[in-house]
């Protein structure tokens, strides 16, 4: 088996990672649209977007599974729907599993928070937990497509060595809080930023609640994305760089432009280091 201690994000752009540890290959929120293309985003909306993803969907490594946040166009595009293995399992929301059986992705799992889908290579296990996530505030939020999170837990021979919380496009919201009573031990949160406009309702987190949401969910490391590749975003990634130094948490995020690779922290014997609580502001 692979060395579980080989455990890598590469940021294609966007939301869009290739996560590998424990021999598996995890293609996250594929969108691979080129700058001045527009993702759809429903109800008539599109935006255009901003910036060149860092490799095309021909470049991809063979996949393991695809985690899908949800169904945005921004997430996942008519070259992921096109250019992507149709036996390849896509674990996402109950409402993006149906449209993408209908699509021919067979294998789609569709989970409602809490839900879980196991792989297995060898002694190495990969189980992605589905989490709450609301998409807007109020009435708004029935407007937009399901969202969730996921916790990815890479194991091997039953022990869980790298657990991963990837936010997904959500607002700040109480649903949220019951994700640290049941994983309280994240090694490293991912959180989708930009504070997203669409018809004037905020959509997805800004640099004031990422850091709410670091406070929250108290990762050992933090990656931000989904900040800058599309003309909806209104948060850029300074200002949650403004707020991450305000709040003193400079140590906990590490940054990566696209194109770039950043080696996740396996724990050494299961055991996560000890690090004080992250208080509040």
């Amino acid at each position: 088996m692979p060395d579980p201690a080989d455990a890598t994000v590469f940021f294609v752009g966007n939301a869009t990672m290739i996560i590998r540890s424990h021999g598996f290959t995890v293609l996250t929120d594929p969108n691979f649209l080129h700058q001045g293309q527009r993702a759809h985003l429903g109800w008539g909306v599109s935006t255009r977007r901003r910036t060149e993803p860092a490799m095309e969907i021909g470049q991809l490594p063979p996949l393991d599974l695809v985690v899908l946040s949800h169904m945005h166009g921004d997430h996942w595009d008519r070259i992921a729907r096109n250019g992507l293995d149709k036996d390849l399992p896509i674990v996402t929301t109950r409402h993006a599993a149906a449209r993408l059986r209908r699509q021919g992705f067979d294998h789609a799992v569709g989970l409602e928070s809490w839900e879980y889908h196991h792989e297995r290579h060898g002694d190495g296990t990969l189980t992605v937990t589905a989490t709450p996530a609301r998409h807007a505030p109020g009435p708004a939020n029935a407007l937009m497509p399901p969202v969730m999170g996921s916790v990815l837990d890479f194991a091997h021979a039953g022990e869980v060595d790298l657990r991963l919380h990837i936010s997904g496009d959500t607002i700040m919201d109480e649903c949220l809080s019951e994700i640290p009573r049941r994983f309280p031990d994240i090694d490293v949160g991912i959180v989708h930023l930009g504070g997203t406009r669409i018809l004037g309702v905020t959509v997805t987190m800004d640099g004031a609640q990422g850091v709410e949401w670091l406070r929250l969910i108290q990762p050992e490391s933090a990656l931000p994305v989904h900040y800058d590749d599309y003309e909806a975003f209104a948060s850029p990634l300074k200002d949650f760089q403004q707020h991450v130094r305000r709040s003193g948490l400079s140590h906990l995020v590490h940054y990566l432009m696209r194109g770039e690779t950043y080696r996740l922290p396996v724990r050494q014997a299961g055991v996560r280091p000890h690090r004080p609580v992250i208080g509040p502001g």
